[in-house]
């Protein structure tokens, strides 16, 4: 067994010292049949520590039914790791950003009628020790000092952007210590002082997040953490993106400066992203500084390991520069190869194969309806006689498609600011409202979605309303959505590329896996199909498309196309 620990200037590893050369990936972005693949390029490009968020949210997504099975087991990708000869740092939250749908707080907690988020209330600590001794479970066998990897662990994150609560953290602190983790307590803040301040309390070490600047930002650090290794604990080295933006980079070169100017101060880093990964099925987040911008499916971050593990530009750079401050191996990956190209012919599913989706009285939120996919179906009847009117929504969060009489008759955008819009004559009106990202950051989190306010035609409220919630695999059942399904063979599992460029709006299953979410408003034009979803022989793919008529064929191309790029 080994210690790990923090001495007057530096980590300490057996009680020498030590620079913890990090690189930041998500479990739950990555298909778990890739996880060994992505950690082994991460030792390749000469890291010695991987780390890690936990995703609430994801293990818990209906309160009380925990998993950790398949592409959520932790101690299986921890234990990965450390097979590959790496450490560890787990980041549990319970609060992550991480543009990941709703920070990752579930929202069964966060529909909690008067629950005060990341702060001293008691429902909210109730909720989230239960949350944090399941994780501590798993976490602490595989701690160093338990002959594990495990070498930090994290409290809260970017907590000064948010709050100031020091009860609330030394609860946090009470609970993860009660756990049985001994290994060093960090926390992670933007390097301004107001946010260093907030954001933790004495014996908790302090890093930053930052991505230039170095010199300036560790002094700052050093200020609020005046003994100690500094450590960059997100070197941020790329950025993501949100449906109706760019595709943004960053100058792989110019990264590699920054990282040089941060290891030659002799800090400690974690690369973020090292490998981003995907927001596979309808995980990934929003921002709303005003407009709500939803994130798109990839979360390749323009990272060193792309998002299909393939290495880049960036890595080697990365590679060049850490040889310059550690050990690192002489074997490197291999470059990228093109996937099969195939093109699939795609056929209509019939309605009539789709059982009934259940339906429940009134005009209920998502939450209202414990519904955690990401369609809800309003229908109710016109006055008698309706000869046309303006139907007005208090707010729409997100998107939602109104028909009358079964024809659709225009859309509205929270984006977009949209609130209104004018019907024609007829009998019934139905909204299918999609909810495309929940809030990841600041007092947006939590909020409910669906329709908001009042819902009224001409100013006269309508009721009647039945509200069904649409499970994605049962998409066929709601008659404002089109599918369509076809079938590939593979002479064995491979990645592939599915490019969507002329589709409307919709999502993806190859296999019955959820790939997750298209848009025709870019930037992304291709969505990434992991290997270890397909397999020799026979594949099925499955379109759900909202905004127009389903495709009659796929196309599986040989690289990705995330979209015009901003650098």
């Amino acid at each position: 067994m080994s210690t790990f620990a923090i001495g007057d200037r530096d980590f300490l590893l057996d009680g020498q010292p030590h620079r913890i050369i990090s690189g930041a990936m998500h479990y739950f972005r990555i298909h778990p049949g890739d996880w060994a693949d992505r950690i082994r390029k991460a030792r390749l490009m000469g890291l010695n520590t991987i780390e890690t968020y936990v995703a609430w949210n994801a293990h818990e997504p209906v309160e009380g039914e925990w998993d950790e099975s398949d592409g959520l087991d932790l101690g299986r990708f921890l234990d990965l790791i450390a097979a590959e000869g790496l450490h560890a740092i787990v980041r549990p939250g319970p609060y992550i950003c991480a543009e990941w749908h709703n920070g990752g707080l579930p929202t069964w907690l966060t529909a909690t009628p008067g629950i005060r988020l990341r702060r001293t209330d008691a429902a909210y600590q109730a909720a989230l020790e239960t949350y944090l001794r399941r994780v501590y479970r798993v976490v602490a066998p595989r701690q160093i000092d338990r002959g594990g990897n495990v070498v930090l662990v994290q409290i809260e994150n970017e907590y000064g952007a948010y709050g100031s609560d020091k009860d609330y953290l030394a609860e946090l602190v009470r609970v993860t210590r009660d756990s049985d983790i001994t290994v060093p307590l960090t926390t992670v803040d933007q390097p301004e002082p107001d946010m260093l301040e907030a954001g933790s309390l004495p014996g908790l070490h302090l890093t930053g997040s930052f991505g230039s600047r170095a010199h300036e930002r560790l002094a700052t650090l050093r200020e609020h953490q005046p003994t100690g290794p500094l450590m960059c604990s997100e070197f941020w080295d790329g950025w993501f993106d949100w449906w109706g933006g760019p595709h943004h980079t960053t100058d792989a070169a110019t990264a590699a400066a920054e990282l040089d100017d941060l290891l030659g101060a002799g800090a400690s880093v974690n690369i973020y992203m090292f490998h981003g990964g995907t927001n596979f099925g309808t995980t990934n987040g929003a921002n709303d500084k005003g407009r709500y911008l939803p994130i798109v499916t990839s979360y390749d971050y323009d990272a060193p390991l792309d998002e299909a593990g393939d290495p880049t530009e960036k890595y080697h750079a990365f590679r060049g520069v850490i040889a310059k401050y550690a050990d690192v191996p002489a074997e490197a990956p291999a470059s990228a190869s093109a996937r099969p190209e195939i093109t699939v012919a795609l056929s209509p599913v019939s309605r009539t194969a789709v059982t009934s989706l259940a339906s429940q009285p009134g005009l209920a939120t998502f939450e209202e309806a414990e519904h955690t996919g990401s369609l809800l179906r309003h229908e109710t009847a016109l006055p008698d006689g309706f000869a046309g009117g303006v139907l007005s929504i208090g707010e729409v969060r997100d998107q939602a498609w109104v028909s009358v009489d079964g024809i659709r008759v225009g859309s509205l955008s929270r984006t977009r600011h949209e609130h209104a819009l004018r019907l024609p004559p007829g009998r019934n009106l139905s909204i299918l409202v999609e909810e495309q990202g929940r809030v990841n950051y600041d007092d947006r989190l939590g909020e409910a979605k669906g329709l908001i306010g009042p819902v009224a035609i001409d100013g006269h409220a309508l009721s009647g309303w039945r509200t069904t919630p649409v499970p994605l695999d049962q998409a066929a059942g709601a008659p404002e959505l089109l599918m369509a399904e076809g079938s590939f063979d593979l002479d064995a599992p491979s990645d592939l590329f599915l490019d969507t460029t002329g589709w409307g709006k919709g999502y993806v299953f190859v296999g019955g896996f959820l790939l997750g979410r298209y848009w025709s408003n870019g930037p992304q034009r291709t969505l990434y199909v992991p290997a270890p979803v397909t397999q020799a022989g026979s594949n099925t793919i499955t379109v759900v498309e909202i905004e127009q008529p389903v495709p009659d064929s796929a196309r599986f191309v040989g690289a990705p196309s995330l979209g015009p790029l901003h650098e």
